[in-house]
């Protein structure tokens, strides 16, 4: 980003913060202030800091954060935070500038720290979508605890309490993921979606990526006539079922290729974003069974339908 239009930034966020106002999501009444780049992260944030903590998640739903443009109000909350909270990676590295011009000294803790990753895409860069296996969602939890209890060690006692009983439901979100899946046979189970976003997801729960649409991490990057060429060609000789198409990003490309393999086009994933209220992938949790339940349908042609007990 250049430097004009972070001094703009700045600028608006002192007018915004001078009218007390903010449309970031912030509530009020928690003693700790927490910023959060993406859906995901402010979702677990929430879960672990209860009503102690006035999270303000910068990405709204349905928003895609590889492409994400700052706003004048992300600079005023993070002037403004105690901890700030982010995903890591190429994801939410836009984040580095509106830290230097919002002026803020809020700790920062990085997730992707936390968890384990592995390489994904073509080139074999570390992978930054870690929360599509909900292992790691256990390890960020208990980051944020730790981030939490020493931003307010008064509250320390209840970020432990609700960090354990969260860990409790990732624990049974996965358990209920992997009977799911499992009910797919096993040369079924092949994978076609918008973007390399659910390597983790895959190497979980047993499903081979076949390929793309966009061959990258980010969304960012565009496929080349060749890439579309192979893929179509790939999904015929594989004999993939179903492609999935992701929320928050164009699915044209999807739909087109699916009917040039012969493919059927499968139930939206919610990938890089949580979904908007009433789409059922509000939280993290809803969003992991929402696509688990997809692509066991998709995978399957059918003939294999996931219920989860919530």
């Amino acid at each position: 980003m250049r430097r004009p239009v972070l001094t703009a930034l700045l600028l608006a966020a002192i007018v915004l913060g001078a009218a007390g106002c903010g449309d970031g999501g912030g509530g009020g009444g928690g003693s700790v202030s927490a910023v959060a780049t993406t859906t995901q992260v402010a979702d677990l944030v929430r879960n672990v800091g209860g009503g102690r903590v006035d999270v303000d998640g910068i990405l709204p739903p349905n928003a895609d954060p590889h492409g994400y443009e700052p706003r004048p109000s992300d600079a005023a909350a993070l002037a403004e935070a105690d901890l700030v909270v982010r995903s890591g990676g190429e994801l939410d590295e836009w984040l580095d500038d509106v830290v230097d011009s919002a002026g803020g000294d809020a700790p920062q803790v990085t997730l992707i720290d936390s968890v384990k990753t592995i390489a994904g895409g073509h080139d074999g860069d570390v992978d930054p979508h870690w929360w599509q296996d909900p292992r790691n969602a256990i390890l960020a939890v208990a980051a944020i605890r730790d981030a939490l209890a020493e931003a307010d060690p008064e509250g320390h006692a209840g970020y432990e309490r609700r960090a354990a009983a969260y860990t409790g439901e990732l624990r049974r979100l996965d358990a209920a993921i992997e009977r799911c899946i499992g009910r797919v046979p096993a040369d079924r189970r092949k994978l076609v979606t918008t973007h390399d976003a659910l390597g983790y997801f895959a190497d979980r729960y047993g499903i081979e990526v076949i390929g793309a649409v966009i061959p990258s991490l980010s969304t960012q990057a565009q496929p080349s006539a060749r890439d579309v060429e192979a893929l179509v060609q790939q999904i015929r000789d594989e004999g993939v079922e179903a492609i999935f198409p992701e929320a928050a990003v164009s699915q044209k490309l999807e739909r087109a290729i699916s009917r040039e393999a012969g493919a059927d086009v499968g139930g939206e994933l919610w990938t890089d974003t949580l979904g908007p209220e009433g789409s059922g992938a509000e939280t993290y949790a809803g969003a992991m069974r929402a696509n688990a339940a997809a692509l066991a349908k998709g995978m399957s042609g059918g003939s294999v339908s996931c219920s989860f007990n919530r």
